[in-house]
This record gives structure tokens, sequence and C-alpha cells, in this order.
């Protein structure tokens, strides 16, 4: 809790009030505010801390612990390696009622295209949530690796269970082969729309 004199602060400030408005909701003086805001005053009582949520319009998880970490997208390249495993990266819990019909278990990563790089599926600004995977699931769109270059194909398997790829907007399709393998199944996809 040693943030939280700082995290007040910040707190009041985004929400438009000087110490004295706040002081008057949760039912203190405005300089208890600023010995809490500069932490010269570190023992909140609870209810104090429950006025404080209610008068900043915040839970009171995020008063006393702060903003949870939140991911960030990871620009997809049409080049190898995967963007996850470039760096150390925690993947994100994504609620099945974002994906209705979709199974997989495991991590799940945000991608967007990086600057300048261009996948059929997915435009710049979309975001896609994607689990990692090396295996067929169920006919849909995958991040492919094809001969070490990166894209985007509907993937199913025809009636012999072989696999086939297609591009966007094209009849054809193309046959697995040796040179390409899965890397992850596209699970959500958010189209960016221009305001």
């Amino acid at each position: 809790m040693d943030a939280l004199g700082p995290r007040i602060k910040q707190l009041r400030i985004a929400a438009g009030l000087n110490k004295a408005a706040l002081a008057r909701q949760v039912g203190v003086s405005d300089v208890t505010i600023s010995y809490w805001e500069s932490g010269a005053i570190k023992q909140i009582g609870h209810e104090r801390l429950v006025a404080l949520s209610q008068a900043l319009n915040c839970p009171l998880s995020h008063l006393l612990e702060g903003e949870p970490n939140r991911p960030s997208p990871l620009y997809l390249r049409s080049h190898l390696p995967l963007p996850w495993n470039e760096a150390a990266h925690k993947g994100i819990d994504l609620p099945l009622e974002l994906i209705p019909g979709q199974r997989w278990d495991g991590d799940c990563h945000l991608l967007t295209p990086g600057p300048g790089e261009e996948f059929d599926f997915l435009r710049q600004m979309d975001l896609a949530a994607v689990a990692p995977t090396e295996i067929f699931r169920q006919p849909g769109l995958y991040l492919v690796a094809e001969n070490d270059k990166l894209c985007i194909r509907h993937v199913a398997q025809d009636p012999t269970g072989q696999l086939i790829f297609q591009q966007e907007g094209q009849q054809d399709v193309t046959r697995y082969h040796s040179g390409m393998r899965l890397t992850a199944k596209i699970v959500a996809l958010w189209r960016h729309e221009p305001v």
C-alpha cells in the first residue's frame, strides 16, 4: 500500500475533484486528504477506504492495488519469430462469452499487424486473440508459417481429412505441404471501425 497516496491523488485528479470536494464526500478535512496523498498518514480505516472508492468512482481493489497489468497487443509481422516468442510475454485470459463456438486451452495473446504489415483477414489496427497451437482444432482462421513467412489463412479439412488453406476472397485452395505449419488459432477478431 506504499503507492496508495499517489494513487488517491491520481484518481482524484482523474475524477475532476479538488481536495476540498473529495474531503466533503469522504467526511474528512482537506488537510487529511493532503496527508493521505503525501503518505504522511499511511493507515486509512476500511470505512474511509470504501468512501474514497465511492467518491473516486473506482473499485476498492483498484484503489488498493492499482491498475491491473493490462496486456498490450503484440505486433504481428510477416516473418518469424512468432511475436510471443520474441520476448517474455504473458498470455491473457479471454472470457468464453467473447468467443462463442471456439474451443482451445492454454495461452491466448492479443495481436495487431505491425506498422506497414498486411495480412489476409486482419487489417491495420484490427485486434486478434490467438491461441498458439500446431494442431488443427476446428475450421477457422489460423496463423500459418509457410516457408518461414507468416500469413493468415482459413483452414478446413477436405472429405479425406487433408488440411486445405484458403486466402481471403479466393475460391482456390492450397493443400497442406511440408513447408507449412499451423502456429496459432485465431479465436476472436475485432475490426477497427474508423470514427
